[in-house]
């Protein structure tokens, strides 16, 4: 059985069961579910959401989520499943539109009809656990990913802005939405909470509460998560030094990156980069 609690941040697919969950989990990937056959169901954060046979799931693993069944430890659901990891700093790299990124890191999965890829998606999932494998052929799937993550979130996008209220909801997830993409774009800027609050028109104190109700953490907190995230991208796909990496993720000092970095990792960010290369 996958051990995918633990798992480190990585190019990764799988086919098979949903796997024993005994507990929440983060991990700084996007998430990629399809269900070919059955049903999951997941709890994110305290909200309960299901995932049904031929839709597709994407999400930030920073929130924290667990697959759940009827009792302790039982398996969430059973039938045909597809699983897929991009590390987070990939995907900053991208340049994603902003609506799109923003509703993929909020605290909810985007749910998205696997047939809106226009493609063979269950053939391209078993392609990606190859070539994920393979490190002359996984910037050729990496790329693959990219468009088919675009193409579900044109998708997703195109829908919302169908419906009668013209897409915007409440005003509050808006503005989220507008934090979190102000977020994305400026992590690597020594940027504070009243910058992030004031890209909304609202109150630092109510910018964090409303942030920490749809995101699931502290505006530092996300902050931070995507500092590390890149300093991880940078780490395992450049020469920079760990000096050139603190600067370039937007830590504010070497000592800082040191920190946040081995706090998040579990380990030095020069230990990180001997692991992953």
């Amino acid at each position: 059985m996958l051990d995918v609690e633990t798992m480190e941040a990585a190019y990764w697919s799988h086919r098979g069961p949903a796997p024993v969950m005994l507990s929440s989990h983060r991990h700084d990937d996007l998430e990629i579910n399809l269900v070919l056959d059955g049903r999951l169901d997941y709890r994110f954060g305290g909200t309960d959401v299901s995932v049904h046979a031929g839709e597709v799931a994407l999400f930030w693993g920073w929130t924290p989520h667990q697959l759940i069944g009827e009792g302790p430890g039982a398996r969430a659901g059973s039938g045909d499943f597809l699983w897929a990891h991009i590390p987070l700093g990939d995907v900053l790299a991208w340049g994603l539109p902003d609506h799109d990124l923003g509703a993929m890191l909020l605290n909810r999965p985007v749910l998205v009809p696997a047939v809106a890829a226009g493609r063979d998606v269950e053939s391209m999932f078993v392609s990606w656990q190859r070539d994920f494998a393979d490190d002359g052929a996984e910037l050729i799937a990496g790329l693959e990913a990219q468009a088919f993550v675009r193409r579900l979130l044109r998708h997703h996008r195109d829908t919302i802005d169908l419906r009668p209220d013209g897409g915007h909801g409440p005003a509050g997830m808006d503005r989220v939405i507008d934090m979190v993409r102000f977020v994305v774009g400026r992590f690597r800027d020594p940027i504070e909470v009243a910058d992030v609050a004031e890209a909304a028109h609202l109150h630092p104190h109510h910018a964090m509460t409303v942030f920490r109700q749809d995101v699931g953490s502290t505006i530092v907190e996300y902050l931070t998560r995507c500092r590390v995230a890149e300093a991880q991208r940078l780490l395992a796909t450049t020469s920079m030094t760990t000096a050139e990496v603190a600067h370039a993720a937007g830590f504010g000092s070497q000592s800082s990156f040191y920190a946040h970095f081995t706090r998040a990792r579990g380990c030095a960010p020069g230990e990180y980069r001997a692991r992953v290369r």
